[in-house]
């Protein structure tokens, strides 16, 4: 529910209404800047201050008593002693972003509450798509013959090795983290591993909208995932279809 003294909006359709809105703010500010053939470092640092700006408009307006923590923005220290914390990243693939026909690229927006997520949301903005917590996607079908990994752009973790040689995956590559881990939430891949080091505000939308699902999410080491943490570096990270969960932690571990 909205906490005290904000707006109507539940967290998950205020999460899922922010994730939305930014990925329209992205995809038009997106289509002038290539318009202008803006560098691609105006076009990435363009995007993440716009994204950012409207987000902490939005949640100072609609949620003032709630921390924010965001790739983009200052510490909130209000997030070490308060429950409710938005964890947010207002372009997530600034890479991807800046590269024409680019489409994996995302919003991420979720909410920890205490010690579990409150609403999370994520938008893929390039092709009008955005997964939330309530109402959270069903897992959709698989009848491949080889599960799918999906891993990075221009490298393979050792871990996602590991996994592609012990469950004889075909892998394909991806952009953003939120991309990837969509694309295992869309039935499109089936397993998303990452050992090579991230932020909260990485996966923490991604997680959210991935456990909501029914899929299994944890740390590299098979523990659940805990947010706003003093540190914001959370190096690993794991999404995949629930019977791929042991035989991945299998894989990695022996």
């Amino acid at each position: 529910m909205a906490a005290d003294g904000a707006s109507t909006e539940t967290d998950a359709q205020l999460a899922t209404r922010l994730a939305v809105e930014t990925g329209q703010i992205l995809v038009r500010l997106r289509a002038q800047l290539f318009t202008e053939r803006t560098s691609t470092w105006d076009v990435k640092d363009a995007g993440d201050a716009a994204a950012q700006a409207f987000l902490a408009r939005e949640l100072a307006q609609h949620r003032p008593s709630d921390a924010v923590l965001s790739e983009e923005g200052n510490e909130d220290r209000r997030r070490f002693d308060d429950d409710r914390v938005w964890i947010i990243d207002p372009l997530d693939g600034t890479r991807e972003f800046s590269e024409p026909g680019r489409m994996d690229w995302a919003v991420h927006v979720a909410l920890w509450d205490r010690d579990r997520f409150g609403a999370g949301a994520v938008s893929l903005p390039a092709i009008n798509a955005v997964f939330c917590t309530d109402p959270a996607p069903p897992i959709p079908p698989s009848e491949r013959d080889r599960p799918r990994l999906v891993t990075s752009r221009n490298r393979a973790p050792y871990s996602a090795v590991l996994v592609a040689e012990g469950l004889d995956c075909d892998a394909v590559r991806l952009g953003s983290a939120g991309a990837k881990a969509m694309s295992v939430v869309m039935g499109e891949a089936d397993i998303y591993v990452h050992d090579g080091g991230m932020y909260q505000w990485d996966s923490a939308a991604p997680a959210a909208v991935a456990l909501a699902a029914g899929f299994h999410v944890s740390r590299l080491d098979g523990s659940p995932i805990v947010y706003n943490e003093r540190d914001p570096w959370l190096p690993d990270f794991i999404v995949c279809r629930p019977e791929f969960a042991e035989p991945v932690l299998k894989a990695i571990w022996g």
